[in-house]
């Protein structure tokens, strides 16, 4: 937006007509140019890579076995249902960046970017990176090379949109325990290292568990509107209970609902551990969740066209994974659409709306110019 002078009250009546015309005239060619891509929401602007009001960018993910469509893990989404719009992976500033350049598992199945990039043309990246018991380390800059080296791997990628999901579940406090000053000085000084090089494509997200949290504790522990692109949020088993929605639409900043997998249990399952399977190939057991989860999912979705622009379904056999084996929340849970006739069906039926986006010629460029051609 163009700033406004103020004007003496000794310039004449014809002066000030012309100044007020030639403000008119530059603020109609600023809004016909392209948006700016700092990450900085400006009021009437979009953020970036962020759809048109009603559009959803539709996102899989979150390991080779889910996702599927590469050499060696061909049975996973991508090859059961019409390709997205991306994909979600995984690493970690712990352990120097794994499954970015090779293939390696930590437990949760083989994750590998550079096989997927090679296979997933005209998909959009969205990846998880977590830093716990490392938040102090960047934001002192002890990791800035690593930093530096994940920088320059992702402008690597040109014009294909990356939404970096930093520090993710910052609230988990059980399970992340961050401490909240040194990550907000982490989240911020991964994103000026990035500007530093010069890092156009990727977006940065600031994903809430979506249950603990209300407004109060979400500002405690904000970034700031010039760090912060998208807010996310996860959606597990305590959708009624997330606050990310107004805290986001507040900001004027889109949200990814960045992890989403069937749980039918209730949500006290976090803390009593009684859990109750979610076998979307048990008939039984996916009419249930399509009722208790994925009905409720979809609704949030169509409640808030506005705020709601990107959604990443976790794919995932849960319980074949080491790492969720005695999990609460996932042992017990297999996520596959494909493995249910039914499931897939109404899956497709939803998803084949118009106002989901799945990849296609053009979409790098769309989302560029914040904005979505059906």
């Amino acid at each position: 937006m163009n700033p406004r002078h103020k004007l003496s009250c000794a310039i004449g009546f014809v002066l000030i007509s012309v100044l007020i015309a030639f403000s008119i005239g530059c603020t109609s060619n600023a809004s016909s140019m392209s948006p700016s891509l700092s990450g900085e929401v400006q009021e009437g602007s979009m953020a970036k890579f962020e759809p048109e009001d009603g559009q959803v960018l539709l996102f899989v993910g979150q390991e080779l076995e889910a996702i599927g469509g590469v050499p060696g893990f061909k049975n996973g989404y991508m090859d059961h249902f019409r390709k997205p719009a991306g994909w979600t992976a995984y690493t970690s500033f712990n352990g120097g960046l794994q499954g970015v350049w090779k293939t390696d598992t930590w437990g949760d199945g083989y994750s590998n970017m550079s096989l997927q990039l090679q296979h997933f043309n005209n998909m959009a990246l969205a990846i998880g990176i977590d830093f716990v018991n490392q938040e102090e380390n960047l934001a002192t800059g002890s990791l800035d090379s690593t930093i530096l080296d994940l920088g320059d791997f992702l402008k690597g990628l040109g014009n294909r949109p990356v939404f970096l999901r930093l520090g993710y579940e910052f609230d988990g406090h059980t399970w992340n325990h961050y401490d909240r000053l040194n990550y907000i000085k982490s989240f911020r000084r991964v994103k000026d290292k990035f500007d530093s090089l010069h890092v156009e494509n990727v977006a940065f997200v600031w994903q809430s568990t979506g249950w603990p949290s209300n407004l109060d504790m979400l500002e405690q522990w904000y970034p700031g509107d010039e760090y912060v692109d998208w807010c996310g949020f996860s959606f597990f088993s305590r959708w009624n209970e997330q606050s990310m929605i107004e805290f986001a639409r507040t900001k004027g900043k889109p949200v990814f609902i960045a992890e989403a997998t069937p749980n039918i249990s209730d949500f006290t399952t976090k803390f009593d551990g009684d859990t109750k399977e979610t076998i979307l190939s048990n008939p039984d057991q996916a009419k249930e969740a399509w009722e208790k989860w994925f009905l409720p999912f979809f609704n949030m979705i169509d409640e808030n066209p506005d705020v709601v622009k990107a959604i990443s379904y976790i794919n995932c056999h849960w319980k074949n994974n080491d790492m969720w084996k005695n999990n609460p929340t996932f042992r017990d849970i297999d996520a596959r659409l494909q493995t249910s006739d039914v499931i897939s069906e109404q899956w497709n039926s939803i998803i084949s709306q118009p106002k989901y986006i799945h990849s296609y010629d053009g979409l790098y460029q769309d989302l560029w110019e914040n904005g979505y051609t059906n």
